[in-house]
């Protein structure tokens, strides 16, 4: 399905959960590395094709490529890669998920599952620094808006160039890159797009501004077919966009992928915890208009099967 469309379903979107997560489930190391799940790409592409098909097999319409902390400037000063290399290797995280998407249709024989969509992961500049501001924002002190656009731009201009179905920039901590990345779409006007936060409380984001004016500069984007949430708590949710509805443009659908809720340090990463299971708070999610959910760190393709079956 077209995503441009997709607000003409009833149904959501069921997106994908961590894929880092169930890499390391699968013992990969990731923790501390400067590439995080992208590296992989590199080192062993396959096992990135193998965890989009679980997900796919465990219920996920959208899949998202390995590209969060992937950057043709990251490609090139840790794995030692020429420009049109890391170009490259970034087009091959769409090239892999999309192996994946046609893998699993023709050996899918359930009636009720869309056509796989391929989201191309946009992670925030703080997520190349490595240094955990993409919950903080703080670099955008810093930063213009042309200078976050300039950064952006060739991962950007990489997966709409590798085909992605539409451009998931995700875990954005700040109003200033909110602006820079709406800014940079209109570079690429065939490109659709979902916008996502990482919010501090029930309210804000992460660099202290209003959800809702985060969501009020996403609605003046034709491109973004969703504006929402992720990699936070899911008992931030419902109050997240309770409070911002009136800014949320019609033409636009909430995007909603949480974590856990388990606690995160920069240094030695997941606190393993007790937690609500996310799946629970789903269904009052799709009752406020959420129309694409899904998981984010922590959450697994188990996970992602019982929210299919919460949702559809």
């Amino acid at each position: 399905m077209d995503p441009a469309t997709a607000s003409m379903t009833s149904k959501p979107f069921i997106l994908d959960g961590g894929l880092a997560t169930e890499l390391e489930e699968r013992g990969f190391q990731l923790q501390g590395d400067p590439l995080w799940s992208a590296k992989i790409l590199y080192t062993d592409p396959k096992a990135i094709k193998d965890v989009h098909y679980r997900f796919l097999q465990c219920g996920s319409d959208v899949i998202t490529t390995a590209t969060y902390q992937a950057s043709i400037e990251g490609f090139t000063k840790h794995l030692g890669l020429k420009p049109e290399e890391a170009e490259q290797l970034l087009m091959s995280g769409v090239q892999m998920a999309k192996e994946a998407a046609t893998d699993f249709t023709s050996s899918c024989t359930t009636a009720d599952r869309k056509v796989p969509l391929v989201a191309g992961s946009v992670g925030p500049y703080g997520a190349f620094l490595h240094d955990g501001s993409e919950y903080t924002g703080v670099y955008e002190s810093w930063m213009s808006v042309e200078e976050l656009k300039d950064w952006h731009r060739p991962q950007v201009r990489c997966l709409v160039a590798a085909g992605a179905d539409l451009i998931a920039m995700e875990t954005i901590p700040s109003l200033k890159e909110a602006k820079a990345l709406v800014e940079l779409l209109r570079e690429f006007p065939d490109a659709k797009a979902w916008l996502s936060f990482s919010c501090k409380d029930s309210q804000s984001i992460s660099d202290g501004n209003k959800f809702s004016e985060a969501v009020e500069v996403a609605s003046k984007s034709t491109q973004l077919v969703a504006v929402g949430v992720n990699c936070s708590p899911p008992a931030l949710v419902k109050p997240l966009l309770e409070s911002a509805k009136s800014q949320k443009a019609a033409s636009m659908s909430w995007v909603v992928y949480p974590n856990s809720g388990e606690g995160w340090d920069p240094s030695t990463g997941w606190k393993i915890e007790k937690r609500v299971p996310f799946t629970e708070l789903s269904t009052e999610w799709k009752e406020q208009g959420a129309l694409w959910i899904g998981g984010c760190c922590r959450i697994g393709p188990a996970d992602i099967m019982e929210l299919r079956s919460r949702l559809i």
